[in-house]
């Protein structure tokens, strides 16, 4: 037979502790609700927030919007100095299915987002 392979599309796919969502914390699963990046979306604007502390030792460290083929659309790389871990980019042009939000954080790694606009 032919073997197929099918790529870490789907949140569900990625394994454990590497990538965390929302469907599978993993090691960090009491954190969800200060990782998990929130998305919102007003006008041709969307906004990733991720509900955390900053401080030295555990801040948020960057936060990025990524299409579904994998480019990166917009980046914002956040200091402990920062307030709160808010970003904003434009709306891409044309048509769009997949979008994913991730939240990177110094202790608790690397949170995604998958959402459709």
């Amino acid at each position: 037979g032919q073997a197929t392979t099918t790529a870490l599309a789907a949140s569900d796919s990625w394994p454990s502790n590497i990538v965390y969502t929302a469907e599978n914390p993993g090691q960090w699963a009491k954190k969800v609700g200060g990782h998990l990046p929130k998305v919102s979306i007003e006008g041709n604007k969307i906004t990733i927030t991720t509900d955390h502390g900053m401080s030295e030792k555990h801040y948020i460290v960057r936060h990025t919007l990524v299409s579904e083929d994998g480019k990166v659309l917009g980046a914002k790389t956040f200091s402990p100095s920062d307030e709160e871990a808010v970003s904003t980019f434009d709306l891409p042009e044309g048509p769009i299915s997949k979008l994913y939000a991730t939240s990177f954080c110094n202790k608790h790694d690397l949170w995604v987002t998958e959402f459709t606009v």
